[in-house]
């Protein structure tokens, strides 16, 4: 009996050992699992607020790019503002201007046209004074300086000749004093003239027009013309002893002295050379 008593009191023994290590056990288990979820709740808690804090940081940059974005806009909308003002201005200005030149150009024209009337009105009163029969000498005098090439002297005599115009010495001296000539290049294209059409020498042209029965240009203006004239003197002088050899049946010889003679034709010993030289 004693012995079944000692087995049965170990037995218990044992079972409140094994059931307490089993509560100890459990009881260490929950305390982890309680530890487990309160550090995932803070990791997810912190997760969390970092998060919303990312997010208001996220916000913040996108209002400010915004807020840049916005003030760049605005910065080129004023600067396209300014730019067109200056472009208004400059364009003001350029139309002022325009405006001024037109205005000065009117003004100008109208001088001009005033100052033209004037003289019309002036010109007119005056011819108006003039007997018609001296403004008759005055346009037939235009008319031979245009087509003749006349010296003053030469439509002088033209004007007043029984044999031309037989105008009065008044009437002639009036168309003198108020025609308007270049009496030099009148002399030029009558020397011209003579040397196209009569093969003459540069004395010979210089004589003829100077001579009382020839020209009657002033010495200085038949000069001008000798110096200024495009002629080929040689060949003057070919032409010239073709026309005596074929006309007068010269010999070479008297060509020559006809050529040079200051009673014929005044070429230079050279140009006569030439002439001889290249006749047939």
């Amino acid at each position: 009996m004693k012995e079944e008593k000692k087995k049965k009191g170990g037995c218990l023994k044992w079972a409140s050992i094994i059931i307490g290590i089993l509560i100890l056990f459990g009881a260490c288990n929950a305390a982890f699992s309680d530890g487990g979820e309160d550090t995932s709740n803070t990791d997810g808690s912190d997760a969390g607020m970092t998060e919303t804090a990312t997010e208001e940081t996220t916000e913040e940059v996108t209002e400010e790019s915004a807020e840049e974005d916005t003030e760049e806009e605005t910065t080129e909308e004023v600067t396209e503002e300014s730019a067109e003002e200056d472009t208004e201005e400059v364009t003001t200005e350029e139309v002022t201007e325009e405006s001024a030149e037109e205005d000065t150009e009117e003004v100008t024209t109208e001088e001009v046209t005033t100052e033209e009337v004037t003289k019309e009105s002036a010109d007119e009163k005056e011819n108006n004074d003039v007997p018609r029969e001296w403004t008759s000498a005055l346009r037939s005098a235009e008319n031979y300086s245009d087509m003749l090439h006349m010296s003053k002297a030469g439509i002088y005599d033209q004007l007043t000749s029984e044999y031309g115009d037989a105008f009065p010495e008044d009437a002639a001296q009036y168309a003198i004093d108020n025609i308007e000539v270049d009496w030099e290049q009148n002399a030029l294209k009558s020397a011209e003239n003579y040397s196209d059409t009569m093969s003459m020498s540069k004395a010979g042209i210089y004589d003829q027009l100077t001579s009382e029965n020839g020209e009657q240009f002033l010495p200085e203006e038949a000069q001008y013309a000798v110096d200024n004239m495009e002629a080929d003197w040689n060949e003057n002088a070919l032409n010239k002893a073709k026309t005596y050899q074929d006309t007068m049946e010269m010999s070479h010889s008297a060509i020559y002295d006809q050529l040079i003679s200051d009673y014929g034709e005044k070429f230079t010993p050279e140009q006569a050379q030439y002439a001889i030289d290249n006749l047939e």
